[in-house]
């Protein structure tokens, strides 16, 4: 058996890793006796083989841990997963998730199978004893209703689902298109997930960057300052790439954890990238890290307008932006096509610098 969450999160708190945080500690009993239940079923089905005959193990309720950004949703996750003792996990962004699940279809397709989310579930469901989704968000019908199939048959299977999200469960798709076709699967996370609110009133990634430097210029002098700030708002989480799929290609950003991207800026204005594909980006994640921006004009026109469209988009989202570049918004910019109508963009990378900037 793996060590009890309240000792570990006693242990952070102490190392000064973590502040005390009441509405935290009121989520960690649920998960605690997920844990021990969890480590005490490592598989889903009982008998001296566990094979084809074997009977399955009725799992108890899942977690669904919904609340405003910053309150340590994601944290809390990963302190579950990290420590939990059984080799059938994953802990994986929802919106990555789904990416998954789309490319398993269309290859599923392939083979003419009659319901092509069949076998993508078998699949997860002999992989998987639990399965840990972090920001769980709903923005097309398309998505509304492959999940709540793959929901149902995941739970039938016996896969233990935690999932985090800014929305509690009548929340998600909300306004969205038939709307109405999707309601079931909320009365399914309500009946099959234990709901709990994390009613924090402390913003911890705003408090982290609350008075802190966002914008570093020469950007050559900032990769130290920027590599704290990461680990600072990772928790020193191991990152992993995030894949993204728009209109068939996929995007991808090498650096991801806990909702904080860090790329530079090659890595995304360098690559035949368009508004679609930088709104997915802002989609997906929380606070965006991007490094090495350059000093802009005719040179790298192409550039420039990829950057100019980014920043649009993160603007709209209320993305936080952390950025290391060559210089101060109104000098990025000084000569050449564009320059005049980059003077919005220096604004609003001035903007995106307040305290109080994000959602």
């Amino acid at each position: 058996m793996g060590a009890e969450l309240e000792t570990i999160y006693a242990d952070f708190v102490r190392s000064g890793d973590l502040r005390p945080d009441p509405a935290q500690q009121a989520v960690l009993p649920q998960l605690q006796n997920l844990k021990h239940w969890l480590e005490a079923n490592p598989t889903r089905k009982i008998g001296l083989f566990a094979g084809f005959f074997a009977k399955p193990i009725r799992p108890p309720k899942g977690i669904y841990i919904y609340g405003g950004v910053g309150r340590g949703k994601s944290m809390l996750m990963d302190l579950f997963c990290e420590h939990l003792a059984i080799p059938h996990k994953r802990r994986v962004h929802f919106h990555s998730f789904m990416q998954e699940v789309h490319h398993a279809l269309h290859e599923a397709r392939k083979t003419g199978a009659e319901d092509a989310l069949a076998p993508v579930a078998e699949a997860l469901s002999q992989e998987l004893r639990l399965l840990a989704l972090d920001e769980m968000q709903i923005s097309d019908i398309t998505d509304a209703m492959i999940v709540g199939r793959l929901f149902e048959k995941l739970m039938t299977a016996g896969v233990v689902i935690i999932t985090t999200s800014n929305r509690p469960p009548e929340g998600l798709y909300l306004n969205g298109l038939n709307r109405a076709l999707f309601l079931p699967f909320i009365s399914l996370l309500s009946e099959k997930l234990e709901v709990l609110h994390l009613q924090s009133p402390t913003d911890y990634r705003q408090q982290r960057l609350q008075g802190a430097q966002r914008y570093f210029h020469p950007a050559g002098r900032a990769k130290a300052q920027i590599t704290e700030i990461w680990r600072d708002l990772t928790g020193g989480a191991a990152s992993s790439p995030l894949v993204l799929t728009v209109n068939g290609r996929q995007i991808e950003l090498s650096t991801f954890a806990r909702g904080i991207a860090r790329a530079s800026f090659w890595e995304l204005c360098a690559k035949p990238l368009g508004p679609g594909d930088f709104l997915a980006i802002a989609a997906a994640v929380k606070v965006l890290i991007l490094e090495d921006i350059p000093q802009l004009s005719s040179a790298n026109y192409n550039e420039a307008k990829r950057f100019v469209t980014l920043i649009d988009a993160l603007y709209e989202a209320k993305v936080r932006l952390i950025a290391s570049a060559a210089e101060e918004p109104e000098r990025l910019y000084i000569e050449g096509s564009g320059s005049f109508e980059f003077e919005r963009t220096a604004s609003r990378l001035r903007e995106m610098q307040a305290a109080d900037w994000g959602g």
